[in-house]
């Protein structure tokens, strides 16, 4: 398989994904956090800090979906940093679980996915190497 067909999928999932939670946030912190960890955002600055979350993921969400096509070392570098992403947000989420149990709907399908996508990335980077 090219470079093009492995990474096109892997940015294109990711982009409408990390987007749509991107908007979730910017327009509903609350609700998006309650579904992943089950808990209330609680103060003005949780919730603004839930929207700058927010503009963050819609960024990479745009950023993933605009390189899609592209088969260059800037989206193998996109890559590498999603792959620092997923495994972020898989670690701080299973910490999270570990100490304070958080569970919301969201949770487990949040992890699994991130997972998913970090596994994802492995493959298409050993792929380009």
């Amino acid at each position: 398989m090219s470079e093009r067909r492995i990474g096109r999928p892997l940015l294109a999932v990711t982009g409408a994904l990390e987007a749509a939670t991107g908007l979730g946030l910017l327009l509903a912190p609350s609700v998006v956090v309650e579904l992943l960890l089950g808990a209330a955002l609680g103060t003005p600055a949780g919730t603004t800090l839930g929207r700058v979350t927010g503009i963050a993921l819609l960024a990479l969400g745009v950023a993933c979906w605009l390189a899609r096509d592209e088969a260059s070392p800037e989206a193998k570098g996109l890559v590498t940093a999603l792959l620092l992403y997923n495994v972020g947000v898989v670690a701080v989420l299973v910490v999270a679980w570990a100490g304070l149990r958080p569970v919301g709907l969201a949770f487990w399908p949040a992890v699994l996915a991130h997972a998913g996508l970090t596994g994802w990335c492995v493959v298409c980077l050993a792929m380009r190497a």
